[in-house]
Order: structure tokens, then sequence, then C-alpha cells
């Protein structure tokens, strides 16, 4: 069997993507699939001239140059060879005439919904409204769309009036995360210093976009300064301008900490010595922090909006998206060591749906779906 897969344009830094397809590049071999990455050159990308006409220069390398070469991969592959799009934003690579060996993984459609007008915290620019009306249009000439999740395949069927064939197949952990010991957590955590060795934190992984919630996990803080010694760590970007404002604001600026863009080694020691992980996002199509944390013996506290629930099942402790108090009352509730042991023992043990083996099995054999005749 062969596949082609289609990779994402490196300039991007969709970090999240990157690691799912290395992943199947990784692991489909070891089970008798021939894979093939393909993705956008960069071209015009390389030049840098500013007032947002990079974005455009991208979109020549990404939307006009691509694609013939694309066709032409397509050609010189074996027969029946299937071709996976690896990140549903690039759906609109996906042609008609090869409509049955077309698969797609589809991580979310928020931005898709949030140009149509629903509230997702995606807002689009009116030429960002076309891109993902493009993006919807492209899903639907798959032979089969994949989703990370119920939460985004019922956004699929809605949005599609459930015309095209979709199952779900939930990502596995995307690494090695795992408990370490003492000495190799202070070892991960060396470079930044002694200070979250010496006091406890909650670390919160992702981007500063607004679905992210992270103004609601500063407003955590403040309630909790008073009732609790420790920081918040925001793995992943930096604080946006209005972010450092509201911390400002709200003087917890000395309860702050920022890693930006930490290594493996970093997020798994974070991982590791946290009193918990705090993920309050508003909107998600799957949720990769709550499983690698878990992974790690870490207590996850998060908020029960689309596929959150699904993915922490019964290793997490959920509330309302809305909930402030709720929320600090089960950060702090995990200074019960029965009650903390209990979240870990059960976030072991949710894990193991998550496997990287079990995924590439149930993508090894969507493919035989699709090369049957």
């Amino acid at each position: 069997m062969h596949v082609l897969l289609v990779g994402n344009y490196e300039p991007d830094r969709q970090e999240s993507m990157r690691r799912f397809v290395d992943c199947l590049l990784r692991e489909l071999p070891r089970h008798g699939v021939n894979v093939e990455l393909v993705r956008p050159t960069v071209w015009f990308g390389r030049r840098r001239i500013g007032g947002g006409l990079d974005k455009w220069l991208a979109y020549l390398d990404k939307y006009v140059l691509f694609p013939p070469v694309l066709r032409r991969r397509i050609q010189r592959a074996p027969s029946g060879s299937i071709v996976h799009v690896g990140d549903h934003s690039n759906s609109v690579y996906l042609r008609d005439d090869l409509e049955p060996r077309q698969i797609v993984t589809c991580h979310d459609l928020l931005a898709v919904r949030g140009a149509l007008g629903e509230p997702t915290d995606c807002p689009a620019s009116p030429a960002g409204k076309l891109l993902q009306r493009a993006i919807l249009r492209g899903l639907q000439r798959a032979g089969l769309v994949v989703c990370d999740s119920t939460a985004t395949e019922n956004d699929f069927r809605r949005l599609t009036g459930g015309r095209r064939r979709s199952q779900v197949v939930r990502l596995g952990l995307n690494g090695p995360f795992r408990r370490l010991g003492l000495k190799e957590t202070r070892a991960g955590l060396a470079s930044l210093g002694s200070v979250l060795l010496d006091r406890p934190f909650l670390v919160l992984v992702g981007s500063s976009l607004r679905r992210k919630n992270r103004e609601f996990a500063l407003h955590l803080l403040a309630r909790l300064k008073p009732r609790w010694p420790g920081l918040l760590v925001f793995a992943g970007e930096g604080l946006s301008k209005s972010q450092q404002a509201l911390r400002d604001a709200l003087d917890v600026g000395d309860r702050v900490i920022v890693v930006q863009r930490p290594s493996h080694e970093v997020l798994e020691a974070l991982y590791n010595q946290a009193h918990a992980l705090l993920y309050p996002s508003r909107f998600e199509g799957f949720g990769w922090p709550i499983i690698e944390a878990q992974a790690c013996g870490c207590p996850v506290v998060c908020s029960n909006t689309t596929s959150l629930p699904e993915v922490a099942g019964n290793g997490a402790l959920i509330r309302d998206v809305d909930d402030e108090e709720g929320f600090v009352a089960d950060i702090l509730s995990l200074h019960d060591r029965a009650r903390r042991e209990a979240l870990v023992r059960s976030g072991y043990e949710n894990v193991k749906r998550f496997q990287p083996e079990r995924m590439i099995a149930d993508y090894v054999a969507a493919y035989r779906s699709l090369a049957t005749p």
C-alpha cells in the first residue's frame, strides 16, 4: 500500500500538525505502508516584505505553485495509491477525479464555523471567509473524512448535512511522555532556574489565541493569590499585549512565568513537577496537553467544552468554562493526597485509549477501506 501524505507549509509553524505528520511518517512503515511526504516548497515565502504582504506571498507558494506539483506527484504515484491530507486546512488540494482514494484528517472546524458566523473565538477577515468556505468544499471531495473527536465529527456532519463519509480516529500521544524521577525532572527544569522547584505551579500549555482562554486563567490566579502561594506557567507562545495588560491590572505579574516554545524535555518536566495542568479552553478539536499531562502523572483541571470531556475521560476535574470559583475549588482540592492520587490513577488509565499504535492501526484500516474497489 502506498500513501502520498500531504504535509503543511513549514513557515506556518503549525507545531501540532507537524507532530501528527511526523508520527504517521514514523509509524506507518512499521505497518507495511509505504508513505511519501509532499508539502509546499518555500519560494516566495522566503521574502520578508511586511505590511501584511508576507501572508500573500505564502499563499502564492501554497495555492498557486503547489497544486500542480501535487498533481504531478499523484500522477507518478503507484496505481491505487491513497492521498492523505494530514490537515483539513489543506483540503483545498483535494480533486474531484481522485475522490474515492482521498482521505483527510479533520482536526477541528472552529475556523470554518467562525467564518460562517458561529461563535468560536475564530473571527475571519473577508479573505479568510473565502478560504474557510473553500476548505469546507474541499472536505466534501474526500472519500473519507477522519475526525479527531466525536465533537468534530458532529460539527462536520451538521455543516455538510451528513452527506459525506466520516469516522472518528482519536489521536495518539505524539511523544514519549512519562512519569520521571526527581533527578530527571530537575534536569529538565534546570534551564528555567530554581523557582519552579521551590514553589508549586499550574501549567497552561498552548498558544495565545483567544479560544485558549488565558484571560480566564489570569483571573483564576488573582482569586488564588490570597489562598495559595503558587505560580502560573504559560508554556507555548508568549503573552499577547492585552494579556500582559490584564496580568498587570490584576497585580499577578510576580506569579506568572512564560516558557516560550519549550523543548519536549522541558515540557515533560513541567508536567511532572506541576501541581496541575490548567486547561480552561473554550473551543478545542482535541486537546493534546490533557493526555500528555495524564501520561506524566499530572492532575488535569479543564473546561467542559467541545472535545475536552471526551478526551479527558475520568482522568480530570471538569468544570463549566465560566465557573471561576469551581476551578479554584478544584485546584485547591488537589492538596488532598488521596484525591490527587486517585485522579492520577484515573489519568494513567485514560491514556491507554490514546496509544499511537491504536491510532495507526485505525488509519491503516481506513486506507484499506478506500483502496478496496
